[in-house]
Parts: C-alpha cells; structure tokens; sequence
C-alpha cells in the first residue's frame, strides 16, 4: 500500500494469500520495494498498478512480477456474470464486508509525455481507500475464488497476463517510441502542404476541399461535414445513408474521389498533425497511455495518443535510434488460427500447421480459391451466414464440422442470452457492447429487416457478438501472453519493448542484436502458444522484420 508522500506499508505473504508477519511501514516504499525486487524478486500484490507502477518507474524501480487486484476483480466479476460492477479494492472489500459499494473512480485524464506528475503517488480524491488488511484478505478470497472456476489453471494464466499487461503498458509508455520530428513533419508537408498562415486546413486540404465543391457544382461544401455531402449528393441525386468510405466507393460521381481522399488527409491533419505530435511526442519518443484490457475482449486499448490507429504512412517518421534497430512481429492469421486450436478441429489444424492458413484451406477444401476460403473463414467467425455467403460456409461445415460447432454453439448462447468464455475464462459481458479493437471487414448481414422484431434483432446480434468473442478474446490472450513472456526474456539485456498493437509488437535493440533478439521474439511465441494450447499442432508463425524505420516493415 502506499501513500502521496512516497510512503507505504509491506506484508509478506502466504502463497494461499494469508499474511506471514505483521504490516511494515515504510517511509520510502520505492527503495524499499527496489531491496526486495533485488533480495528475492517476490510477486507483489498491490491494489492498483495503473497508478502505483508509472510513479515506481519514475523513481527507478522495476518490478519483475505482480497480483493487480483491481484487473483480478473485473476479471472475477466478469466470470460470475457481473461485468462492469465496481472493480476497485474499496468496492471488493465492501462486497465482502456486506458495506455499501462504491463507485469506482473516475479514470484518470489522459497526460501527454512531460506533464506535471505532482507528488510520487498522487493521491485518490475523497477519502482514504481501506488499508493493508483489506488488500490481503481481498487477494486471498480472490484466490480462493479463482480456484473454483472451471479452469483454474487456466484462469490463472489470464490473471497473471493480465497484471504483466499492466506492467507492460507502464513501461512501455515510460520507453516511447522513437519518433523524428524532424521527418514526421516532411511528411506532413508532403501530404498536406503548408499550415493556412491565418489557421484552419492546410493548403492540400483546401485545394481538394475546393475541387469537392466544383465537382457538385456550388462555391462551398465543408468536405469534412457528413451532412453537407450527404445534402450535396442528394442534390446530384445520389441517396446515401452515411459517407462511409466502403458506400462512396460504391457511388458513381467525380466527387467520390475526392472525398475519398479528403477524408484520409484529414483524419491524419486532425489525428497525427502537428497539434498531436506537440502534445504526444517529446525528446525524441511518442509516449502513448495505453490500458491493457480496454476493450471488453480483453484488447488493449489507448487513454491518450491514439497509439492503435497510426496510419501507415505516418510511421515512416518511427526511426530506430542511430546504430539501433527495430524487430517488427506481426502475428498473421491469428483469429482463424485461434480456431483451429480451440475448437480441436483436427483437419482445421492440420490447416493451420502450415504457413499460409488460407492457402491450406483453399487447397482443401475450395479449389484453390484462397480469397474465397478467407472469406468464408472470416465470416464464420464474424457471423456473415446469409446471402453470397452461404455457399461457402456449406464448404467450411462439410470440410471443418468441428470448427463450425464451436462459434455456433456460442452464438446460439449469445442469442439465448447466456455468457460465453474465452480458452482462458475471460466472458463476455451480459450486454450487446461492441467488441472493439479491429475492423474485421464483413458486412453486417442481419443488420435490417423489417421481418424481424426488434427482440429476435437483438438476439442475432448478441449471437454474432458471442459468436466472435470466443475467438477474439483467445486471441488477445495469446497477444498479452506473448508479451508477458517476451518480458521476461529481455530482462537485463539492451533491449525493450516499445509499441503493441493489437497482435504487432516492437522491440528496440542495438543493432548486432537484432537477429538474436528476432530469435528470442519466434522463441516468446511458441512458448505463449504451448502455454495456452499445450502440446497443439496449430502454428502461430510471426512475420519478423528488422528494420530502421517502423513503415518498412512487412
């Protein structure tokens, strides 16, 4: 436990969770948590890492494992299907002391890199959260509740990735990422020209925002205003239910293109312009906050930064330092190959014992036609199971019974308005909230339809949701186990990890590292899948780069 004036107290503690000694007040917790680290490594169990860890990191201290009670208890809650319950030690202890519950607290604002930190541990405002006692006998009964689930073992894993996660984020947002002003901002130029000198859009941005206006035939459209173009192509006579980019693609008009490329130059000017990297970049690093767990299949998320969205083209200004590189892994196929290892569907794994999983199974069982069998694959998982459809998911059930079983029983649970888990126990919660994280790509197909009430409406759409929890919520586990696992395997050396997204991680290292640092990164990956799956004939392949600039890799 700990205090706003760098203080705490210390309990060492029985593996069950019961106290081995007496509480032991400290007045400098982060030397005196830096004795221990050093001494013997324990895991400590603490209330919360979000805001305990970043304020030990900026005193020096690294901590090799950890017990975050409050990821534990959404967790556990979750498990008893009571998602989104109050998750703070003050509300566990409440619960078990039959005291009203209180609410969390808010979270805390996002703060750009070299922001006042304010006192070492910033205090929570209101009243004093409950002390030691509550935090051990918290964690004990979280144990024991633990030990009940149906897969313990399991569950286990998903507590210990999840704290790592915590671990993780910190200290990746205390490293950055290496980040060229200097190249960022010749990028900006060449995509957006020079800034307005009297403010507003840039000079590309107004260029196009005019040509927009020509192509309707008026003197003005604000192109980046969804209602003026919707009222600008109704005038033309194009009808459109929003300006989505996959519906104006679909449009026969000289405005189309335009727009389309109006919109991806100002997401960038707003997104990760100037302003953005003023604010998110400094002495040389981008320092996103990330949230492990962000989303509720158990993806990271971002506070602050907008880490899980750079396009493409702006990660050219992502450079190595001098003499330094990056090693870039990506984790291809990894939903589809999810599936394979949980459903136990021998010939999907057998599939997914190769290299290029949707080649396998076009060979299989599609005629060669891998495009197909990616989107038949695809829309198992993500519920596309009418129209042009329904030829190729009849292939996929006669090819792979077993795989088809396993997302439709849990969406038949979704539809029912049960819970569904994910390998390791992470569920769903009761509501119909997106999944977040990703954009799978297929087309909603039960997205209208007058024919149905709006309860059997809701029903499908829980059932495509449970549908495609079950997977990706696997996948992120694998994501997040990887990295506890790579963690540790860099420990004492140069290198360090700097930027996650979703199932890409990067580490920087030096340069007459990198090829055995790439080694160690392929190693972190089959022990996560031998750790989650076991002794499993599906494969995880990363796709491995070493590379100076983050756009180059492939």
């Amino acid at each position: 436990m700990s205090d706003e004036r760098g203080g705490g107290v210390l309990q060492p503690l029985h593996p069950t969770g019961a106290p081995l000694g007496p509480p032991e007040p400290v007045t400098d917790l982060p030397a005196a948590m830096a004795a221990r680290e050093r001494a013997d490594q324990p895991r400590w169990v603490w209330a919360c890492g979000t805001t305990l860890y970043p304020a030990l990191l900026r005193a020096g201290v690294r901590v090799q494992r950890c017990h975050d009670v409050e990821l534990t208890e959404a967790l556990l809650l979750g498990y008893a299907g009571r998602w989104g319950e109050p998750r703070a030690l003050a509300a566990a202890w409440a619960r078990l002391t039959g005291a009203p519950v209180p609410t969390d607290p808010p979270p805390r604002a996002a703060a750009p890199p070299g922001a006042g930190q304010g006192a070492l541990f910033d205090a929570t405002p209101g009243p004093s959260g409950p002390g030691i006692t509550a935090l051990t006998t918290v964690y004990a009964d979280q144990l024991d509740r633990i030990a009940v689930t149906a897969q313990p073992g399991r569950f286990r894993l998903l507590v210990a990735a999840e704290s790592a996660g915590a671990l993780i984020a910190a200290e990746m947002g205390a490293a950055g990422l290496p980040w060229r002003a200097d190249v960022h901002d010749a990028v900006l130029a060449e995509l957006l020209g020079e800034p307005s000198p009297v403010g507003g859009p840039p000079r590309r941005l107004a260029e196009l925002a005019a040509r927009i206006a020509d192509a309707f035939g008026v003197r003005q459209v604000h192109a980046d205003s969804p209602a003026e173009l919707l009222r600008a192509f109704a005038r033309a006579g194009v009808d459109l239910p929003n300006t989505r980019a996959w519906v104006l693609r679909g449009v026969d008009h000289p405005a189309v293109p335009l727009v389309l490329e109006y919109k991806e130059l100002y997401r960038i000017w707003t997104a990760h312009g100037r302003t953005w990297r003023d604010a998110w970049v400094r002495d040389g690093r981008f320092q996103p906050e990330y949230v492990p767990g962000g989303v509720v299949s158990g993806r990271w998320a971002t506070r602050g930064g907008g880490a899980l969205q750079i396009p493409k083209v702006i990660r050219r200004a992502a450079m190595a330092d001098p003499g330094w590189r990056f090693v870039v892994a990506d984790a291809g196929q990894l939903e589809p190959r999810v599936l394979a290892a949980v459903s136990g569907d021998a010939r999907l794994a057998a599939a997914g014992a190769t290299g290029d999983l949707y080649a396998a199974l076009a060979r299989d069982a599609f005629g060669g036609d891998r495009g197909r069998a990616k989107l038949a694959l695809l829309g198992a998982m993500y519920g596309q199971t009418g129209g042009a459809a329904v030829p190729a998911l009849a292939v996929l059930r006669r090819s792979y019974p077993t795989a088809l079983r396993h997302v439709e029983a849990a969406a038949r649970t979704g539809e029912a308005g049960g819970l569904v888990r994910s390998w390791l126990g992470r569920t769903c919660p009761p509501g119909t909230a997106g999944l977040g994280g990703g954009d799978d790509g297929v087309a909603d197909p039960d997205a209208g339809g007058d024919a149905q009430s709006p309860r059997a409406r809701a029903a499908r759409s829980r059932g495509r949701f449970t549908r495609n929890f079950v997977i990706q919520a696997t996948a992120a586990e694998w994501a997040s186990t990887l990295l506890a696992v790579l963690r540790v395997e860099l420990a004492g050396t140069e290198a360090e990890l700097v930027f996650f997204q979703h199932d890409e991680v990067i580490v920087h290292c030096p340069a007459g590292q990198a090829e055995q640092v790439a080694e160690v990164v392929e190693q972190a990956g089959q022990r996560a899948t031998t750790l989650l799956f076991g002794d499993t004939p599906v494969r995880f392949p990363l796709d491995l780069s070493v590379v100076e600039c983050y756009a180059d890799a492939a």
